[in-house]
């Protein structure tokens, strides 16, 4: 007699895992800023020009990136720029909520005049106004805020959390002498506190993705963008910018999440072994704030789920990244069974639901007919 082999069964024969994510893209139109804003500012607002393999992002006449077309267009989900469609493939893909951040508008963190940078904040921030949260509450966009004087970045956030959004984008790289830890942002800091509004900082943004061209190079530059992500948690964590607002809360987006409570323990290990040399004195110790107030998102990190009862830190949040390069789409279930088919329930809910209800308001999965 043989012994039958029991065969697992597919992901998608499988109980569908629905999930939020933390870290999702709108795709702009290539000419939302020649459409909305005068010619004069249009025109040096990021845009995007196509060849015949490449396509070139340029700010106010300089060349800031380039990707191939074909690729990048052969990849891209069927909903990619339409809302309606979008929410089909994200019922197919078991996704419930995405924080939405910018694609092209990330660029906009590289204007140098002041100007402009407000005028291309408002243009996006108007367009994910009319053409994404008025037509649905599943996609929530990041606003997008000028970075060039903190005083226009606090003005935004208060436009945008009267506009109802929820969050902001911000860039991971800065000049040094608008670097997150100087007290030149004490303006924006209170205004997202009083706002409740979640700092979205997005790895690989603000400045540039390529610093080495040696041998391993993609995966070396894929890891340099994730080192900016851990600098501004030690900046605003040092500077004490979170201490002096506890209910502040900051979403690293897309850098993983092993890293966080590591980060943690090394900023408590200088604040105890070189007292003598810190300031300002904390009223907690930085662990203490980072297990508080900061957040991260992962893909595909198995790290990012472990660490969890490892460590006791949970501010750990799913993202798919639809419709970028390095996201999930046509494997979210996948993905999800991998990542969470074994794990403890609650860990699983945390991760999937818990964190990312904890901080945005977004129609829950019981509440979606296709989810049931």
């Amino acid at each position: 007699m043989t012994q039958a082999t029991e065969i697992a069964p597919d992901a998608d024969e499988r109980e569908k895992i629905w999930a939020h994510s933390a870290d999702s893209h709108l795709l702009e139109p290539n000419d939302l800023w020649i459409e909305r804003l005068p010619k004069e500012l249009g025109e040096r607002a990021p845009r995007v020009e196509r060849g015949e393999k490449y396509e070139f992002i340029y700010v106010d006449g300089k060349a800031m990136s380039r990707q191939l077309n074909d690729f990048m267009d052969a990849i891209r989900p069927p909903g990619a720029g339409n809302v309606h469609i979008r929410l089909e493939d994200l019922d197919r893909e078991g996704v419930q909520g995405q924080l939405a951040f910018p694609s092209i508008g990330f660029w906009t963190a590289n204007i140098e005049d002041p100007e402009l940078a407000r005028a291309s904040a408002r243009a996006w921030n108007e367009w994910a106004l009319e053409e994404v949260m008025a037509v649905q509450k599943r996609i929530i966009p990041t606003a997008v805020v000028p970075v060039v004087e903190p005083k226009d970045a606090a003005a935004e956030l208060e436009w945008a959390a009267e506009q109802g959004f929820q969050a902001i984008f911000l860039p991971c790289g800065m000049p040094d002498d608008r670097l997150w830890g100087l007290d030149i942002w004490e303006p924006l800091w209170a205004a997202a506190s009083a706002a409740d509004m979640v700092l979205g900082f997005h790895i690989g943004t603000g400045g540039d993705t390529v610093v080495y061209r040696g041998p391993g190079g993609a995966v070396v530059n894929y890891m340099e963008t994730t080192y900016p992500g851990m600098r501004v948690v030690s900046h605003l964590v040092a500077s004490g910018a979170l201490d002096r607002y506890p209910n502040l809360k900051v979403l690293i987006a897309e850098g993983g999440a092993g890293w966080v409570p590591a980060v943690g323990d090394r900023m408590d290990e200088a604040y105890r072994q070189h007292g003598m040399f810190v300031r300002p004195r904390l009223n907690r110790l930085p662990s203490e704030i980072v297990r508080q107030q900061v957040y991260a998102s992962f893909q595909h990190d198995v790290s990012g789920v472990q660490i969890i009862e490892d460590t006791g830190y949970d501010n750990v949040l799913w993202g798919d990244d639809y419709p970028h390069l390095e996201g999930t789409y046509g494997h979210t279930q996948e993905t999800l069974h991998g990542l969470f088919g074994s794990v403890d329930p609650r860990i699983k809910e945390r991760v999937c639901r818990g964190a990312f209800e904890e901080l945005f308001n977004v129609p829950k999965v019981e509440e979606n007919p296709a989810a049931k």
